[in-house]
Protein backbone atom coordinates (compact mmCIF):
# COMPACT_ATOMS: atom_id res chain seq x y z
CA UNK A 1 0.00 0.00 0.00
CA UNK A 2 1.38 3.41 -0.94
CA UNK A 3 1.45 6.04 1.78
CA UNK A 4 2.08 9.78 2.07
CA UNK A 5 2.08 10.55 5.79
CA UNK A 6 1.37 14.06 7.00
CA UNK A 7 4.15 16.20 8.45
CA UNK A 8 2.88 15.90 12.05
CA UNK A 9 3.64 12.15 12.13
CA UNK A 10 6.03 11.47 9.24
CA UNK A 11 9.40 11.70 11.01
CA UNK A 12 8.35 10.40 14.42
CA UNK A 13 8.96 6.85 15.73
CA UNK A 14 5.22 6.18 15.53
CA UNK A 15 5.07 7.50 11.99
CA UNK A 16 7.94 5.33 10.80
CA UNK A 17 6.39 2.27 12.41
CA UNK A 18 2.95 3.01 10.99
CA UNK A 19 4.38 3.61 7.52
CA UNK A 20 6.15 0.24 7.56
CA UNK A 21 2.98 -1.53 8.70
CA UNK A 22 0.78 0.17 6.11
CA UNK A 23 3.16 -0.69 3.29
CA UNK A 24 2.85 -4.39 4.14
CA UNK A 25 -0.92 -4.42 3.67
CA UNK A 26 -2.01 -5.58 0.20
CA UNK A 27 -5.74 -5.23 0.92
CA UNK A 28 -6.32 -8.92 0.15
CA UNK A 29 -9.24 -9.11 2.59
CA UNK A 30 -8.30 -12.43 4.19
CA UNK A 31 -8.53 -10.67 7.56
CA UNK A 32 -12.23 -9.91 7.20
CA UNK A 33 -13.05 -13.63 7.32
CA UNK A 34 -11.74 -13.90 10.87
CA UNK A 35 -12.82 -10.51 12.24
CA UNK A 36 -15.61 -10.91 14.84
CA UNK A 37 -17.08 -7.44 14.39
CA UNK A 38 -17.12 -7.70 10.60
CA UNK A 39 -18.97 -11.00 10.91
CA UNK A 40 -21.56 -9.41 13.18
CA UNK A 41 -21.98 -6.05 11.45
CA UNK A 42 -21.00 -6.72 7.83
CA UNK A 43 -19.52 -3.22 7.50
CA UNK A 44 -16.15 -2.90 5.76
CA UNK A 45 -15.19 -0.18 8.24
CA UNK A 46 -15.83 -2.62 11.10
CA UNK A 47 -13.22 -5.00 9.76
CA UNK A 48 -9.40 -4.78 9.81
CA UNK A 49 -9.06 -3.68 6.19
CA UNK A 50 -11.51 -0.82 6.65
CA UNK A 51 -9.97 0.27 9.93
CA UNK A 52 -6.52 0.26 8.34
CA UNK A 53 -7.93 2.58 5.68
CA UNK A 54 -9.37 4.90 8.37
CA UNK A 55 -6.06 5.06 10.24
CA UNK A 56 -4.21 5.67 6.97
CA UNK A 57 -6.49 8.62 6.21
CA UNK A 58 -5.83 10.16 9.62
CA UNK A 59 -2.07 9.66 9.31
CA UNK A 60 -2.15 11.32 5.90
CA UNK A 61 -3.81 14.41 7.33
CA UNK A 62 -7.57 13.81 7.17
CA UNK A 63 -9.51 15.07 10.16
CA UNK A 64 -10.88 12.17 12.23
CA UNK A 65 -14.55 12.23 13.17
CA UNK A 66 -16.78 10.64 15.76
CA UNK A 67 -17.52 8.00 13.14
CA UNK A 68 -13.81 7.23 12.82
CA UNK A 69 -13.64 6.85 16.58
CA UNK A 70 -16.70 4.59 16.66
CA UNK A 71 -15.26 2.10 14.17
CA UNK A 72 -11.94 2.01 16.04
CA UNK A 73 -13.75 1.65 19.39
CA UNK A 74 -15.67 -1.34 18.05
CA UNK A 75 -12.43 -3.19 17.35
CA UNK A 76 -11.76 -5.83 20.03
CA UNK A 77 -8.00 -5.83 19.33
CA UNK A 78 -8.35 -9.62 19.28
CA UNK A 79 -5.60 -9.77 16.62
CA UNK A 80 -7.18 -12.71 14.82
CA UNK A 81 -6.48 -10.70 11.68
CA UNK A 82 -2.75 -10.88 12.43
CA UNK A 83 -2.91 -14.66 12.60
CA UNK A 84 -4.73 -14.73 9.26
CA UNK A 85 -2.72 -12.08 7.41
CA UNK A 86 -0.35 -13.60 4.81
CA UNK A 87 1.70 -10.38 4.71
CA UNK A 88 2.48 -10.13 8.42
CA UNK A 89 0.66 -6.84 9.00
CA UNK A 90 0.92 -5.88 12.68
CA UNK A 91 -2.60 -4.53 12.86
CA UNK A 92 -2.69 -4.22 16.67
CA UNK A 93 0.24 -1.81 16.72
CA UNK A 94 -1.22 0.27 13.91
CA UNK A 95 -4.57 0.42 15.71
CA UNK A 96 -2.82 1.66 18.87
CA UNK A 97 -1.16 4.48 16.93
CA UNK A 98 -4.38 5.47 15.21
CA UNK A 99 -6.47 5.32 18.36
CA UNK A 100 -4.02 7.52 20.23
CA UNK A 101 -4.25 10.25 17.60
CA UNK A 102 -8.04 10.02 17.26
CA UNK A 103 -8.51 10.12 21.04
CA UNK A 104 -6.55 13.37 21.22
CA UNK A 105 -8.53 15.00 18.41
CA UNK A 106 -12.12 13.79 18.81
CA UNK A 107 -13.81 14.78 22.08
CA UNK A 108 -16.07 12.20 23.69
CA UNK A 109 -19.47 12.86 25.21
CA UNK A 110 -19.41 13.64 28.96
CA UNK A 111 -20.85 10.24 29.96
CA UNK A 112 -18.34 8.35 27.84
CA UNK A 113 -15.46 10.37 29.32
CA UNK A 114 -16.71 9.75 32.85
CA UNK A 115 -17.17 6.03 32.23
CA UNK A 116 -13.69 5.60 30.82
CA UNK A 117 -12.16 7.73 33.56
CA UNK A 118 -13.84 5.61 36.24
CA UNK A 119 -12.60 2.37 34.66
CA UNK A 120 -9.09 3.74 34.27
CA UNK A 121 -9.05 4.86 37.90
CA UNK A 122 -10.60 1.84 39.63
CA UNK A 123 -9.60 -1.27 37.71
CA UNK A 124 -5.78 -0.97 37.86
CA UNK A 125 -5.87 -0.50 41.66
CA UNK A 126 -6.27 -3.94 43.31
CA UNK A 127 -7.22 -2.64 46.76
CA UNK A 128 -9.81 -0.21 45.43
CA UNK A 129 -11.24 -2.71 42.96
CA UNK A 130 -11.44 -5.38 45.68
CA UNK A 131 -13.28 -3.01 48.00
CA UNK A 132 -15.74 -1.99 45.28
CA UNK A 133 -16.32 -5.61 44.32
CA UNK A 134 -16.94 -6.55 47.96
CA UNK A 135 -19.45 -3.71 48.26
CA UNK A 136 -21.16 -4.82 45.07
CA UNK A 137 -21.47 -8.38 46.33
CA UNK A 138 -23.42 -7.14 49.37
CA UNK A 139 -26.12 -6.04 46.94
CA UNK A 140 -25.66 -8.81 44.40
CA UNK A 141 -29.23 -9.99 44.98
CA UNK A 142 -30.36 -6.81 43.22
CA UNK A 143 -28.02 -7.22 40.20
CA UNK A 144 -27.11 -10.93 39.98
CA UNK A 145 -26.03 -10.69 36.35
CA UNK A 146 -23.80 -7.66 36.82
CA UNK A 147 -21.83 -8.66 39.91
CA UNK A 148 -19.71 -11.85 39.86
CA UNK A 149 -20.43 -14.42 42.55
CA UNK A 150 -18.00 -14.66 45.49
CA UNK A 151 -14.78 -16.41 44.56
CA UNK A 152 -13.67 -19.77 45.91
CA UNK A 153 -10.98 -19.57 48.62
CA UNK A 154 -7.43 -19.49 47.30
CA UNK A 155 -6.25 -22.44 49.35
CA UNK A 156 -2.67 -22.94 50.47
CA UNK A 157 0.27 -21.27 48.75
CA UNK A 158 3.43 -23.35 49.30
CA UNK A 159 6.27 -21.53 51.00
CA UNK A 160 9.36 -21.00 48.79
CA UNK A 161 11.58 -24.06 49.21
CA UNK A 162 13.12 -24.80 45.81
CA UNK A 163 16.29 -23.54 44.18
CA UNK A 164 14.27 -22.80 41.04
CA UNK A 165 12.08 -19.75 41.45
CA UNK A 166 9.62 -18.01 39.18
CA UNK A 167 7.83 -14.72 39.61
CA UNK A 168 4.06 -14.40 39.27
CA UNK A 169 2.00 -11.30 38.52
CA UNK A 170 -0.86 -10.91 40.98
CA UNK A 171 -2.56 -8.51 38.57
CA UNK A 172 -5.17 -5.88 39.22
CA UNK A 173 -8.59 -7.57 39.14
CA UNK A 174 -7.65 -11.25 39.39
CA UNK A 175 -6.81 -11.29 43.13
CA UNK A 176 -10.34 -10.17 43.99
CA UNK A 177 -12.21 -12.06 41.27
CA UNK A 178 -10.34 -15.39 41.38
CA UNK A 179 -7.61 -15.65 44.05
CA UNK A 180 -7.48 -19.41 43.55
CA UNK A 181 -5.78 -19.10 40.15
CA UNK A 182 -2.31 -18.00 41.27
CA UNK A 183 -2.45 -20.23 44.35
CA UNK A 184 -3.28 -23.24 42.15
CA UNK A 185 -0.38 -22.32 39.86
CA UNK A 186 1.93 -22.14 42.89
CA UNK A 187 0.82 -25.60 44.04
CA UNK A 188 1.30 -27.15 40.60
CA UNK A 189 4.74 -25.60 40.14
CA UNK A 190 5.75 -26.59 43.67
CA UNK A 191 5.09 -30.23 42.73
CA UNK A 192 7.50 -29.95 39.80
CA UNK A 193 10.27 -28.32 41.81
CA UNK A 194 9.62 -24.62 41.24
CA UNK A 195 8.70 -22.05 43.88
CA UNK A 196 6.32 -19.36 42.64
CA UNK A 197 6.57 -15.97 44.36
CA UNK A 198 4.96 -12.55 43.98
CA UNK A 199 6.75 -9.22 44.29
CA UNK A 200 5.34 -6.70 46.77
CA UNK A 201 3.73 -3.74 45.08
CA UNK A 202 3.47 -5.39 41.66
CA UNK A 203 0.17 -4.15 40.25
CA UNK A 204 -1.40 -3.68 36.83
CA UNK A 205 0.58 -4.64 33.74
CA UNK A 206 -0.56 -1.46 31.96
CA UNK A 207 -2.88 -3.06 29.43
CA UNK A 208 -6.09 -1.69 30.93
CA UNK A 209 -5.25 2.00 30.79
CA UNK A 210 -3.28 1.70 27.56
CA UNK A 211 -6.24 0.16 25.75
CA UNK A 212 -8.57 2.77 27.19
CA UNK A 213 -6.44 5.17 25.10
CA UNK A 214 -4.71 6.52 28.16
CA UNK A 215 -1.50 5.36 26.60
CA UNK A 216 0.92 7.48 28.63
CA UNK A 217 -0.75 6.30 31.85
CA UNK A 218 -0.56 2.71 30.61
CA UNK A 219 3.17 3.08 30.04
CA UNK A 220 3.49 4.52 33.55
CA UNK A 221 1.87 1.34 34.87
CA UNK A 222 4.39 -0.70 32.87
CA UNK A 223 7.29 1.24 34.38
CA UNK A 224 5.88 0.80 37.89
CA UNK A 225 5.60 -2.95 37.38
CA UNK A 226 9.16 -3.14 36.06
CA UNK A 227 10.32 -1.23 39.15
CA UNK A 228 8.51 -3.69 41.45
CA UNK A 229 10.02 -6.72 39.70
CA UNK A 230 13.48 -5.38 38.98
CA UNK A 231 15.18 -6.04 42.37
CA UNK A 232 14.38 -9.76 42.06
CA UNK A 233 15.23 -9.89 38.37
CA UNK A 234 18.49 -7.96 38.75
CA UNK A 235 19.76 -10.37 41.41
CA UNK A 236 19.32 -13.26 38.99
CA UNK A 237 17.03 -15.11 41.37
CA UNK A 238 14.18 -15.44 38.90
CA UNK A 239 14.12 -18.05 36.15
CA UNK A 240 10.97 -16.73 34.48
CA UNK A 241 8.02 -14.42 34.99
CA UNK A 242 4.91 -16.58 34.88
CA UNK A 243 1.68 -15.08 33.58
CA UNK A 244 -1.55 -16.76 34.65
CA UNK A 245 -3.68 -14.21 32.77
CA UNK A 246 -2.96 -14.41 29.06
CA UNK A 247 -4.04 -10.81 28.52
CA UNK A 248 -1.31 -9.63 30.87
CA UNK A 249 1.12 -12.07 29.30
CA UNK A 250 0.50 -10.72 25.82
CA UNK A 251 1.22 -7.19 27.07
CA UNK A 252 4.29 -7.98 29.18
CA UNK A 253 5.85 -9.96 26.34
CA UNK A 254 5.71 -6.72 24.31
CA UNK A 255 7.20 -4.40 26.93
CA UNK A 256 10.30 -4.05 24.77
CA UNK A 257 8.10 -2.53 22.06
CA UNK A 258 5.99 -0.34 24.33
CA UNK A 259 9.04 1.24 26.01
CA UNK A 260 11.48 1.07 23.11
CA UNK A 261 11.84 4.87 23.02
CA UNK A 262 12.33 5.33 26.75
CA UNK A 263 16.11 5.33 27.36
CA UNK A 264 15.64 4.83 31.10
CA UNK A 265 13.51 1.71 30.72
CA UNK A 266 14.00 0.16 27.29
CA UNK A 267 16.73 -2.28 28.37
CA UNK A 268 14.87 -3.29 31.51
CA UNK A 269 11.65 -3.66 29.50
CA UNK A 270 13.37 -5.91 26.98
CA UNK A 271 14.75 -8.07 29.80
CA UNK A 272 11.34 -8.38 31.43
CA UNK A 273 9.72 -9.26 28.10
CA UNK A 274 12.34 -11.96 27.49
CA UNK A 275 11.60 -13.53 30.89
CA UNK A 276 7.81 -13.54 30.46
CA UNK A 277 6.18 -16.92 29.94
CA UNK A 278 2.62 -18.10 29.83
CA UNK A 279 1.95 -20.59 32.62
CA UNK A 280 1.40 -23.36 30.07
CA UNK A 281 4.94 -22.85 28.79
CA UNK A 282 6.67 -23.61 32.09
CA UNK A 283 4.90 -26.81 33.19
CA UNK A 284 6.62 -29.82 31.60
CA UNK A 285 4.06 -32.27 30.16
CA UNK A 286 5.83 -35.23 31.73
CA UNK A 287 5.27 -33.71 35.17
CA UNK A 288 1.53 -34.33 34.93
CA UNK A 289 0.15 -37.79 35.66
CA UNK A 290 -0.93 -39.63 32.52
CA UNK A 291 -4.45 -40.94 32.97
CA UNK A 292 -7.96 -40.80 31.55
CA UNK A 293 -11.57 -40.51 32.62
CA UNK A 294 -11.61 -37.15 34.43
CA UNK A 295 -14.50 -35.79 32.38
CA UNK A 296 -15.31 -33.75 29.31
CA UNK A 297 -14.30 -30.09 29.18
CA UNK A 298 -14.23 -27.36 26.55
CA UNK A 299 -11.17 -25.13 26.31
CA UNK A 300 -11.68 -21.50 25.35
CA UNK A 301 -8.39 -20.16 24.02
CA UNK A 302 -8.30 -16.40 24.71
CA UNK A 303 -7.34 -14.17 21.81
CA UNK A 304 -4.40 -12.90 23.86
CA UNK A 305 -3.10 -16.47 24.01
CA UNK A 306 -3.69 -17.79 20.50
CA UNK A 307 -3.32 -14.55 18.53
CA UNK A 308 -1.36 -12.22 20.81
CA UNK A 309 1.17 -14.78 22.04
CA UNK A 310 0.71 -17.23 19.17
CA UNK A 311 0.39 -20.13 21.64
CA UNK A 312 -1.95 -22.94 20.71
CA UNK A 313 -2.37 -26.34 22.25
CA UNK A 314 0.05 -25.97 25.19
CA UNK A 315 -2.55 -25.92 27.98
CA UNK A 316 -4.78 -28.35 26.11
CA UNK A 317 -2.02 -30.96 25.95
CA UNK A 318 -1.43 -30.70 29.69
CA UNK A 319 -5.12 -31.18 30.40
CA UNK A 320 -5.45 -34.10 27.98
CA UNK A 321 -2.47 -35.87 29.53
CA UNK A 322 -3.94 -35.34 33.00
CA UNK A 323 -7.07 -37.22 31.96
CA UNK A 324 -9.55 -34.68 30.64
CA UNK A 325 -11.36 -35.18 27.34
CA UNK A 326 -11.40 -31.94 25.38
CA UNK A 327 -14.52 -31.46 23.31
CA UNK A 328 -14.32 -29.90 19.83
CA UNK A 329 -15.02 -26.16 19.71
CA UNK A 330 -16.26 -24.68 16.40
CA UNK A 331 -14.93 -21.24 15.46
CA UNK A 332 -12.31 -21.53 18.19
CA UNK A 333 -10.39 -18.62 16.65
CA UNK A 334 -13.17 -16.09 17.36
CA UNK A 335 -13.25 -13.71 20.34
CA UNK A 336 -15.66 -14.23 23.24
CA UNK A 337 -16.31 -10.48 23.50
CA UNK A 338 -14.55 -9.81 26.80
CA UNK A 339 -11.44 -7.98 25.50
CA UNK A 340 -10.49 -6.06 28.63
CA UNK A 341 -13.10 -3.34 29.17
CA UNK A 342 -14.83 -4.01 25.83
CA UNK A 343 -17.69 -5.93 27.48
CA UNK A 344 -18.44 -2.80 29.55
CA UNK A 345 -17.98 -0.20 26.83
CA UNK A 346 -19.58 -2.18 23.98
CA UNK A 347 -22.12 -4.35 25.84
CA UNK A 348 -24.41 -5.18 22.91
CA UNK A 349 -21.63 -6.47 20.66
CA UNK A 350 -19.94 -8.22 23.58
CA UNK A 351 -23.17 -10.04 24.46
CA UNK A 352 -23.65 -11.23 20.88
CA UNK A 353 -20.10 -12.52 20.76
CA UNK A 354 -20.45 -14.22 24.15
CA UNK A 355 -23.64 -15.99 23.12
CA UNK A 356 -22.00 -17.18 19.92
CA UNK A 357 -18.90 -18.35 21.80
CA UNK A 358 -20.90 -20.17 24.49
CA UNK A 359 -22.98 -21.95 21.85
CA UNK A 360 -19.74 -23.17 20.26
CA UNK A 361 -18.14 -24.15 23.57
CA UNK A 362 -21.22 -26.01 24.80
CA UNK A 363 -21.97 -27.73 21.50
CA UNK A 364 -19.87 -30.74 22.54
CA UNK A 365 -21.79 -31.09 25.82
CA UNK A 366 -18.85 -30.54 28.18
CA UNK A 367 -19.22 -30.73 31.94
CA UNK A 368 -17.29 -27.49 32.25
CA UNK A 369 -15.42 -24.75 30.39
CA UNK A 370 -11.84 -23.70 31.09
CA UNK A 371 -9.88 -20.73 29.84
CA UNK A 372 -6.59 -18.90 30.43
CA UNK A 373 -7.60 -15.29 31.05
CA UNK A 374 -9.51 -13.73 33.93
CA UNK A 375 -11.51 -11.39 31.68
CA UNK A 376 -12.75 -14.24 29.48
CA UNK A 377 -13.51 -16.33 32.57
CA UNK A 378 -15.75 -13.75 34.20
CA UNK A 379 -17.40 -12.79 30.90
CA UNK A 380 -18.27 -16.40 30.04
CA UNK A 381 -19.42 -17.17 33.58
CA UNK A 382 -22.15 -14.58 33.15
CA UNK A 383 -23.99 -16.71 30.61
CA UNK A 384 -22.66 -20.25 30.74
CA UNK A 385 -24.82 -23.22 31.66
CA UNK A 386 -21.81 -25.10 33.06
CA UNK A 387 -19.00 -24.12 35.46
CA UNK A 388 -16.22 -21.91 34.05
CA UNK A 389 -12.73 -21.98 35.58
CA UNK A 390 -9.08 -21.34 34.81
CA UNK A 391 -7.44 -24.46 33.39
CA UNK A 392 -4.78 -24.50 36.13
CA UNK A 393 -7.49 -25.05 38.73
CA UNK A 394 -8.48 -28.33 37.08
CA UNK A 395 -4.88 -29.40 36.63
CA UNK A 396 -4.21 -28.66 40.30
CA UNK A 397 -7.14 -30.84 41.34
CA UNK A 398 -6.07 -33.63 38.98
CA UNK A 399 -2.53 -33.66 40.38
CA UNK A 400 -3.86 -33.92 43.94
CA UNK A 401 -5.67 -37.18 43.20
Amino acid sequence: MQTELAAFIRDTPEGREADAILRKCVHCGFCTATCPTYQLLGDELDGPRGRIYLVKQVLEGAAPTARTQLHLDRCLTCRACETTCPSGVQYGRLADIGRGIVEARVPRAPWARAQRAALAFALPRPALFGALLGLGRLFRFLFPRLVPAPAAPAGTWPAPRHARRMLALAGCVQPALAPRINAAAARVLDRVGVSLVEAPGAGCCGALRFHLNRQDAGRDDMRALIDAWWPLVERGRIEAIVMTASGCGSTVKEYGHFLAHDPAYRDKAARIAALARDLSEVIPPEATPERSGLGRIAFHSPCSLQHGQQLRGTAERLLARAGFELTPVPEAHLCCGSAGTYSILQPALALELRNRKLAALQSGLPAGIVTANIGCLVHLQGGAGVPVAHWIELLDEAMQE
